[in-house]
């Protein structure tokens, strides 16, 4: 019975840590529902008002590391709930640090599937690390909203 509890105790302090960052980090079913959500809202509320929310940092579309983005179909950014300053700038040529044109590559699969998940190397907000990145995307007229989890 000791051994037993013994081992029970160090079986869940080893995965408190996973367990953690589990709950840190967002799954690929909230970034979806995420998305989706954006494309109502927008739909319901007008690109002016919808790309205003998305691009709130403490509105309804950022939740940890999860956040939206709104590119237009030439690539210039609409909407960016993690880095405001990026709205408005034209990013079709961005390249992530394997040289992979991913905002290229997003709008030609918005054009072609118009649904579409994407992997890419892209920088954390929570903790400013470069790490691996799937994005959930959704085409809705003449753009394409965005919500990633980070791997």
């Amino acid at each position: 019975m000791k051994h037993s509890l013994i081992l029970t105790t160090l079986i869940c302090a080893l995965a408190a840590p996973f367990a953690a960052q589990a709950q840190t980090q967002a799954t690929a079913a909230e970034a979806t529902a995420m998305v989706k959500k954006g494309v109502s809202f927008i739909k319901a509320n007008g690109k002016e008002k919808g790309q205003a929310e998305i691009s709130n940092k403490d509105g309804q579309f950022v939740d940890r590391d999860l956040y939206l983005v709104v590119y237009g179909l030439d690539g210039v950014v609409r909407a960016h709930g993690a880095n405001a300053k990026m709205i408005g700038k034209n990013l079709i040529d961005l390249k992530d640090i394997d040289g992979k044109e991913f905002v290229k590559e997003r709008v030609e699969l918005a054009k072609s599937k118009g649904t579409f998940w994407q992997d890419y190397k892209f920088t954390n907000p929570t903790n400013k690390k470069i790490e691996p990145k799937s994005m959930y995307c959704e085409k809705l007229d003449d753009a394409v909203v965005c919500g990633g989890i980070y791997k």
